[in-house]
Parts: structure tokens; C-alpha cells; sequence
């Protein structure tokens, strides 16, 4: 029976490391203020047509506007947890031996 008996290969992730590690950062970072920001403009946008639809007994449009809240909720929620989330699959793949 052979065994792989090779060196052990590490990686400890580090954006400083390379040049414009921080402006990446930087970036990444503003990307997820806008996106929030359109998640947050959506939201009020869908809540409007969810209760016009409902007021004027429009199906469709509260149907849509009702979807719209949904969705910009559930993506506001996915731009907050998402280091979160990045880290916690990070941490279980370290822990795979």
C-alpha cells in the first residue's frame, strides 16, 4: 500500500499581501454599499406597487410589487451575511484532513 507522504501545502489568505490588496478591500467594500442602497430603493419601489396594486385590486401589480419586496429583502440579507457565509465554508474547508 502507498501512501502520499508529499509536503503539506498551506494557504493562509491575505489580501495585503499583494499590491492593491487594500484597494480591492476598498472596492469590494463600496460595492456592497451600493447594492445595498439599490436593494433599499427596490424595496420601496415594490412596496409602493404592492400597495397601489392592492388598493386599486390589481393583482398582477401587487403580485410584482410583492415579489419586488421579497427579493430586496433576501438580497439585502445576502450582501450582510455574506462574509459570514464566505467564512464559514473558508472554516469548514480548513477543517477537511
Amino acid at each position: 500500500m502507498l501512501l502520499f507522504a508529499g509536503p503539506t501545502i498551506t494557504l493562509n489568505p491575505d489580501p495585503s499581501k499583494l499590491p492593491g490588496g487594500s484597494t480591492l478591500q476598498s472596492l469590494t467594500n463600496g460595492i456592497g454599499g451600493w447594492a445595498l442602497i439599490l436593494s433599499l430603493v427596490g424595496l420601496v419601489i415594490g412596496a409602493a406597487a404592492w400597495a397601489l396594486g392592492a388598493h386599486s385590486q390589481n393583482y398582477h401589480q401587487s403580485f410584482i410589487g410583492r415579489r419586488a419586496v421579497l427579493v430586496c429583502g433576501l438580497a439585502a440579507l445576502l450582501i450582510g451575511a455574506a462574509p459570514e457565509i464566505i467564512s464559514f465554508f473558508y472554516r469548514t474547508g480548513t477543517g477537511v484532513h
